[in-house]
């Protein structure tokens, strides 16, 4: 009986000291305040009057999706480029995230599949993971300026969609990216 005792006794102590850490606490956004940090004068987060992104370049976000097929529209900016081996989004990318973030924000009914990509060298398992990582990290973003998750689906191509088909560094760049594409798109 005391075997058993000090048993149920260990086993709750080792549950007691076992890490909450979730991934999501271990995104690779580097801050979460858009407008902080040198180089993004005038961002700041969705929702504040004349944040980052003015409300005319979403063009109407609560009009459904004319704002999203108009080439002069900030929407219409699908794809996302990342450095070799990261998942980190540049902040040249973040006003972009932002407006499909409102987008998002204003049509509750909207949805969106964030297509991570990889250019070719890497085992296959390490370009879906990479690619996962990269559709994820745009996820967290567009959730921390005020889409809700259940708008969103990710997926992983690795390797297997490549924008450019060259097999050189201006090829791969192009390759290194998320897409982002709407329902219905």
């Amino acid at each position: 009986m005391n075997k058993l005792v000090m048993s149920a006794l260990f086993a709750v102590l080792l549950a007691g000291c076992a890490s909450t850490q979730t991934p999501e606490s271990t995104a690779p956004v580097e801050d979460r305040n858009v407008g902080a940090g040198a180089g993004n004068t005038g961002a700041s987060t969705a929702g504040t009057a004349g944040g980052g992104v003015a409300g005319s370049q979403i063009g109407g976000a609560g009009r459904g999706s004319a704002a999203l097929r108009d080439p002069n529209n900030i929407l219409s900016k699908r794809s996302i480029y990342f450095e070799l081996d990261s998942d980190t989004i540049r902040d040249e990318y973040r006003p972009m995230l932002e407006a499909h973030a409102r987008y998002l924000q204003a049509n509750r009914t909207a949805h969106l599949t964030i297509q991570g990509n990889t250019d070719e060298r890497g085992s296959r398992e390490y370009n879906i993971a990479l690619g996962q990582r990269r559709a994820d990290a745009a996820k967290r973003l567009m959730q921390l300026l005020g889409a809700s998750e259940s708008q969103f689906d990710t997926v992983s191509f690795g390797k297997e969609k490549p924008k450019n088909p060259g097999h050189d560094e201006a090829a791969y760049a192009e390759n290194r990216r998320d897409d982002l594409v709407h329902q219905g798109e």
